[in-house]
């Protein structure tokens, strides 16, 4: 199986003539009756070698971890990161494995981050909520430079998420060291570090409106972070998880469901619709058991959902056509609504 980014080589690499990716893209969108761009293709598998490569460096990383929290604590994380660096120089540099290359991201970025944190940490009172702070933002800065270092050598699109989400976490634990006992301010910096990333995420997507390059899978992954950190905070404002949660709540949750789908059919990404979505269901079942379907409200209630996304993902193309359309100008500029033929018939 062949990804764009396989495909986008191919052309520079002068293997594939352009005119030949193009048209080859337009045939695989007509066959499927839906345009390449709202696929939201990424890549995670380059084929089963992938998650046997991923076993091996997650057993090889947990051992090298345990050994070095032997010697000392702060040096297991730094361990692991030094050897995601020196394995990735082959699977991510030459090999061009996907998950595997995903996996030494997060090993290097997250030991980087962890080792200062946890170095820092033998050094300040535990005690105090300020210096605590102040270490998690040590943390999130060694990070977000472990982040920059890697993009810098390997160019792996999930990079850039994990330093936007490192840098918004740096941004939180100063405000929380400057406001220690203000426990409030966590859910609302959340939200905004959220609403950031998300701003980061359109600022790629749109410098890609069809799609056709590695911009488009950095643009993926930061939706896929921004969504979280603007979701569980809106919902968890609103006490959906609390002791009880009345109709009224219920609705307003399905209300704001309704909101976060306009906004993914806008910019033609699902990672809202799927963040939320624990939320809605516990909604949705408060409202069943409400109205007396206690035995049936987790049938009822996956009935509805299961039914409504299915829906939404058969007819995505269309709903979102009219979405942008509302927009006026502002569609102009998000991901283009490109209308599919009907398919063309494959061989048997």
């Amino acid at each position: 199986m062949y990804s764009e980014g396989d495909i986008d080589n191919a052309v520079a690499a002068g293997v594939l003539p352009p005119q030949t990716a193009d048209a080859f893209r337009r045939y695989v969108a007509a066959g499927r009756a839906s345009p390449a761009v709202d696929e939201e293709h990424f890549r995670l598998l380059t084929g089963f070698n992938d998650i046997f490569v991923s076993i091996a460096i997650v057993l090889l990383l947990v051992a090298v971890g345990q050994i070095g929290g032997q010697v000392w604590q702060p040096l297991a994380p730094a361990l692991v990161a030094a050897v995601a660096w020196a394995l990735a120089l082959f699977f991510t540099a030459r090999r061009r494995m996907a998950l595997p290359s995903i996996i030494l991201l997060g090993a290097f970025v997250g030991g980087v981050g962890l080792a200062v944190a946890l170095a820092l940490g033998t050094l300040v009172d535990p005690q105090s909520e300020r210096l605590e702070a102040l270490v998690a933002a040590a943390g999130a800065l060694g990070a977000a430079a472990a982040a920059w270092l890697h993009w810098r050598r390997f160019m792996v699109p999930i990079t850039v998420a994990a330093g936007a989400g490192s840098v918004a976490g740096l941004a939180v634990a100063l405000v929380l060291a400057a406001f220690p006992q203000v426990d409030a301010l966590v859910w609302p910096l959340l939200l905004a570090a959220g609403l950031a990333v998300f701003a980061l995420a359109m600022r790629w997507d749109l410098s890609d409106r069809e799609r056709l390059t590695r911009r488009a899978d950095v643009a993926f992954w930061l939706h896929l972070t921004a969504a979280p950190m603007i979701a569980h905070p809106v919902f968890q404002l609103l006490g959906v998880f609390g002791e009880a949660i009345g109709p009224a709540t219920a609705v307003l949750v399905l209300i704001l469901y309704g909101l976060f789908a306009f906004v993914a059919l806008a910019v033609d990404r699902r990672a809202l619709l799927v963040s939320s979505l624990v939320y809605v269901l516990y909604a949705m079942f408060s409202l069943f058991r409400t109205a007396g379907a206690v035995e049936l409200s987790a049938a009822f209630t996956a009935l509805a959902i299961g039914s409504a996304l299915l829906t939404l993902s058969a007819f995505w193309h269309p709903i979102r056509k009219r979405v942008v359309g509302l927009l006026g100008a502002l569609g102009t500029r998000l991901p283009p609504v490109q209308d599919v033929g009907p398919a063309i018939p494959r061989p048997a």
